[in-house]
């Protein structure tokens, strides 16, 4: 599994949070039985099962329940006081109620332990759940609201300081309680669980400290600071994560191949490949970039992948702006044709290449499909262009990375690898090719709003281009998506071919806006397949209608100053946070399981 791998892969334990009222009514219903269970595990003399019941699950709402809610209701508007990422009312109430379900199995243990071996460990049990859930309160606070530790402690302290507070009362107002749980010293009491919860914390801080070093060192960003911020895109939409990539971000220079299509009503349909990657995740940077740039022109736009990987994504969407205004300027220097070659294709061992030239400007389209990859590195794609640019004389060469065969980031073109010496083979099988065509093409767009990001599909559903040069009906078909499942694009090239179709491609856009769920990559084809397939063949049919006399030119352009992460930090962000994740699967168990070994021996086998 490769660096990206492990980071995309995070993104699993990402869940969506219950509604405020839910967490509330599980906390009311939960500490009632719990409170229910404990009383009769370990019943009282003298008192029926049934008063049990009662005065247990009474003693269980004050105490776990009331106290959790109070907790709640103050955790959030404190957070969001001290100017940190914005807490949410549910997040704060779900966090309450999952540190009250620690509690709670922890006395509902030292219940059963009190009953069955004949020894009182309830006081005892209740204080170790009290350090347990003050540490795990102050790790997801710290962690993830961008505030300091001191606060974070202060407001993780909230919940269990209410438990106990409401605990010692209804021991001192209520002799069954007594009776059930034990007589307390407050004051042995809190010390103990003052000294619990120092320990715990003192292993958080040691924890943090060794995390964060590598990123603060590499990339001088706060290792917190950044799953802050991305929690935040994640759970709320929020962009600030772009912010921090400004800030270590690098200017490149890189191109972006324009094809554009025009009747004598004006241009048609453009189709164009930046040499930008659509990342990093949900709507950072330019994730969604292939949706909003098309949305920038008024005329059918498609929007493919060109050759790029991670170290091309723009550091925010403002930067989209400069590719938007690299096309505009290329459309003023087309040259157009009225003459078009048939689609073609060469292969050359696992690479293949589809072609077709435009008057003296040549499209290829690369696959390594039905064997899976990734993206095509720009080194590469810069090497194929001008390779290429020796065949035929082709003035303007646009190339796309279909992407559309996943095989994760495993599956990366890049420099040295054996598979671009493949894709260079099959360029220099390009011929040049005597008949010429005058040029149809027909569009058709469904944003396929049946359809969401689960399914793997963005914003702009699927679009649809086809070309009749010489009676060959060439499909070009384009996802937004990110990559698809392998084989997939067989069964779309087979129902679309038996519409009367003579050539069929289908791409991806890559878009990174359908990655924000959990599980990291999200390839099309896993879900609603046939229902996606119907909806192209549709599309296919309608774009076929449309088909209409055009000329097409080409230009492929310069973008300047196109501000990415950059091969050098893209690269060391990735490699950083993966080593993180390595070496805290082995520091966290260690540091923590020592210091609950400790909690435990203060807890349990030492008397005050």
């Amino acid at each position: 599994m490769s660096s990206m791998n492990n980071v995309m892969g995070l993104s699993k334990y990402m869940l969506s949070l219950p509604q405020t009222k839910i967490s509330l009514f599980t906390m009311v219903f939960l500490s009632f039985i719990v409170g229910s269970i404990g009383f009769s595990i370990d019943p009282t003399q003298g008192v029926s099962l049934f008063q049990d019941i009662i005065y247990g699950g009474s003693a269980g709402f004050l105490i776990f329940g009331l106290g959790s809610i109070m907790s709640g209701a103050i955790t959030q508007p404190w957070v969001n006081s001290l100017n940190g990422r914005k807490m949410k009312m549910k997040q704060s109430m779900f966090l309450a109620l999952f540190s009250m379900g620690i509690i709670s199995i922890i006395y509902l243990i030292g219940c059963a332990v009190s009953t069955i071996f004949e020894i009182n460990v309830i006081l005892d049990s209740l204080i170790f759940g009290f350090a347990l859930i003050f540490a795990f309160r102050t790790l997801v606070i710290w962690g993830t609201s961008n505030i300091s530790l001191l606060n974070s402690v202060l407001i993780a302290s909230a919940q269990p300081g209410l438990i106990i507070s409401m605990l010692i009362v209804v021991l001192f107002v209520s002799t069954t309680v007594v009776a059930a749980i034990g007589y307390i010293s407050v004051l042995a009491f809190l010390l103990k669980i003052i000294i619990a919860s120092s320990i715990l914390i003192l292993a958080i801080y040691s924890f943090v400290v060794v995390i964060e070093s590598p990123m603060r060192k590499n990339l001088g960003l706060g290792g917190l600071e950044l799953l802050s911020l991305f929690i935040s895109h994640i759970t709320e939409g929020s962009t600030a994560l772009e912010g921090l990539f400004e800030e270590i971000g690098e200017p490149i220079d890189t191109l972006v191949g324009v094809v554009s299509f025009k009747t004598k009503k004006g241009i048609k349909a453009l189709f164009i490949s930046p040499c930008v990657h659509p990342g990093p995740i949900g709507s950072i940077g330019g994730s969604n970039m292939p949706t909003i740039l098309a949305e920038k022109f008024d005329h059918f736009t498609m929007v493919a992948h060109g050759p790029s990987t991670h170290d091309f994504n723009p550091v925010s969407t403002n930067e989209i702006v400069k590719v938007e205004d690299a096309i505009k300027s290329s459309l003023d220097d087309i040259s157009y044709s009225d003459k078009a070659s048939t689609f073609v294709r060469l292969g050359n061992k696992k690479a293949k290449l589809g072609a077709q030239f435009f008057g003296d400007d040549l499209l290829l389209m690369a696959t390594f499909a039905p064997e899976g990859f990734d993206d095509i590195d720009f080194g590469v794609g810069l090497a194929m262009i001008n390779l290429a640019k020796n065949r035929c004389s082709a003035e303007n060469i646009i190339l796309v990375d279909c992407h559309n065969c996943f095989k994760g980031e495993s599956g990366r073109v890049l420099p040295g690898n054996k598979e671009v010496f493949h894709l260079m083979g099959a360029v220099e099988k390009i011929e040049c090719l005597d008949q010429y065509g005058s040029i149809q093409v027909g569009c058709s767009h469904d944003p396929l709003h049946n359809l969401s990001r689960v399914e793997g599909i963005g914003e702009s559903g699927v679009k649809v281009m086809v070309i009749e040069v010489n009676g060959q009906k060439m499909a070009y078909i384009l996802l937004d998506s990110n990559n698809m499942i392998i084989g997939f694009r067989e069964k779309i090239i087979d129902a679309v071919k038996s519409q009367g179709i003579d050539q069929v491609e289908v791409m991806t856009t890559d878009t990174h806006s359908v990655n924000a769920l959990a599980g990291g990559h999200n390839p099309v084809g896993n879900k609603k397949a046939d229902e996606i397939i119907n909806k192209i063949v549709e599309s296919t049919q309608k774009a076929v209608e449309d088909l209409e006399v055009v000329q097409a030119g080409c230009k492929l352009s310069k973008i300047e100053n196109l501000k990415t992460l950059g091969p050098t930090n893209a690269t060391e962000l990735v490699a950083t946070i993966s080593s993180i994740v390595a070496v805290s699967r082995i520091f966290a168990p260690l540091v923590f399981i020592l210091a609950l070994i400790f909690v435990f021996v203060w807890t349990f086998l030492l008397t005050l």
